[in-house]
């Protein structure tokens, strides 16, 4: 029987592959009116739903919103989501702003709330001063965080959600008293704030205030008003991660002026170990230039990878100064500094510069020692390029006296004989250096062990909630924060 013939039916044709083009679709420009909005509705739930998780997040997304917000933004965001009568912020925010074309669909009296809660019109006045600040406007910025800072000290009595809010302010009113040169005009404040802070438990206005303190005294040379400060306060645990950074940079300053080049080195290297990788270049050259000083001062030479992974020739000058030390040439030492003696005083490093002509000719000193048996103090004073054989005497008996060389002083025939090189494996100095090792090692093993803590509440069960997912953070957020925090004029 012959096979019926079977026919086939076409094949469904494939979809279509997408185009490459949609890949390579730029993201959608951002909507300035829509994330004030969405963070309005945050900081909205967070008071109605005593859920301060929430007001956190709408400043974690504040950072998009305050760099590409502009005048007419924010006077549309303050006529739509505040009403007009009682609300003393929004009349100064807007005065603030000046005259401004505004959208007339924005402003419309139906789509204005009734009453809005205070966190809300504090969370606005907050955006305008961000976007004042952005725009070197400093005298109105400073007007706005002076009316505002009553109503933040009446909402923290009670309400400790808005702690992270008020911290803003004061970072941007002490920031903006900086850039008028009137940062003792606001010192009492930010006194009287921090005590606040601290007697109210409220960490984040704590670290804040401490380290704008911190900041005013040492721009104005006040080591040991702030050295003071640092012996007398606690720096609370629970601060952020950018506050600790700053907070270890500017004790680390202070340490090096202080002469502690140790303690110094220990803390800028923490520092710099928790600043982000990526983010904040600026705050990590700061950090780098400070640390090769005191390293410079303690009498070690820096790496030359301590000099690579910054953009620019940021580092250019200090490059110099380790090159001049390293090979103990005085003159070159002085060449450089001579030369970038404007980079020194702008970076407020030129009292730790000037500390280092001791240690060039130190080091030019032992290389003497080491290549000579005998030597005149004539020729010593020639190749450290002293004034005068007397000077050559003074600096080569303190080289003695501190230990740098190991050698005696012919005052009859006015030379210098050094010793027999003794190997350094017969003193204490290996031990001393392994010491100092197992140290770091115990601080790096300590911070780790801290970081891996649990906090208070993970082993209770958490009541299912829908904005359970928008609570969680993700690393592109956490990055932005910190960028964020740590980015805005750095020291």
């Amino acid at each position: 029987m012959a096979k019926a013939d079977v026919e086939m039916a076409d094949a469904a044709p494939a979809p279509a592959p997408a185009a490459a083009d949609d890949k390579d679709k730029a993201p959608p420009p951002f909507d300035v009116a829509q994330g004030i909005a969405k963070n309005v509705g945050f900081v909205r739930k967070a008071v109605e739903g005593s859920q301060p998780r929430l007001l956190a997040r709408a400043l974690r997304n504040t950072t998009p919103v305050r760099r590409k917000c502009c005048a007419a933004d924010l006077a549309n965001a303050l006529r739509a989501h505040l009403p007009s009568d009682a609300r003393v912020l929004r009349d100064a925010a807007l005065a603030a702003l000046g005259p401004v074309e505004t959208d007339a669909a924005m402003t419309d009296a139906d789509e204005v709330p009734e009453d809005a809660p205070v966190e809300v019109e504090v969370y606005l006045a907050f955006l305008v001063v961000a976007f004042l600040v952005r725009e070197k406007r400093y005298e109105d910025a400073t007007k706005l965080c002076e009316a505002s800072l009553p109503r933040l000290r009446t909402m923290m009595r009670e309400r400790r959600a808005v702690d992270a809010l008020a911290a803003k302010f004061y970072f941007y009113l002490a920031l903006c008293h900086e850039k008028l040169g009137t940062s003792a005009n606001v010192a009492a404040t930010l006194f009287a704030a921090h005590r606040t802070a601290v007697l109210q438990h409220a960490d984040v206005s704590a670290a804040t205030l401490l380290n704008a303190l911190l900041r005013g005294l040492l721009a104005a040379n006040r080591v040991e008003a702030a050295l003071k400060l640092v012996s007398k306060t606690d720096f609370p645990e629970s601060a952020s991660n950018p506050q600790f950074c700053r907070y270890l940079y500017y004790t680390g300053r202070i340490q090096a002026l202080q002469l502690d080049y140790t303690d110094a080195h220990t803390k800028l290297m923490q520092s710099q170990r928790k600043a982000p990788a990526t983010t904040a270049v600026g705050f990590r050259v700061e950090i780098q230039k400070l640390a090769v000083l005191v390293q410079l001062l303690m009498g070690e030479v820096p790496d030359r990878s301590s000099f690579e992974g910054f953009k620019g020739r940021a580092l250019e000058p200090y490059l110099q100064l380790t090159r001049a030390v390293r090979r103990g040439d005085l003159p070159a030492y002085r060449a450089c500094v001579a030369e970038h003696a404007d980079t020194f005083d702008r970076d407020r490093t030129r009292s730790l510069v000037a500390r280092l002509e001791r240690n060039v000719v130190k080091t030019g000193l032992r290389r003497l020692n080491v290549s000579y048996s005998r030597i005149s103090l004539d020729d010593v004073r020639a190749r450290l390029h002293l004034d005068s054989a007397a000077s050559a005497e003074f600096v080569c008996a303190k080289a003695i006296k501190d230990g740098v060389i190991d050698a005696v002083i012919d005052h009859d025939n006015q030379q210098i004989r050094s010793k027999g090189v003794a190997d350094v494996y017969s003193t204490n100095e290996p031990q001393k250096a392994f010491h100092r090792r197992i140290v770091f090692c115990l601080d790096v093993r300590n911070e780790a062990v801290k970081a891996m803590q649990y906090p208070p509440d993970t082993g209770k069960k958490k009541q299912p909630d829908e904005d359970d997912k928008e609570e969680k953070q993700t690393d592109e957020e956490i990055a932005k924060e910190i960028e964020e925090e740590l980015g805005d004029e750095l020291p």
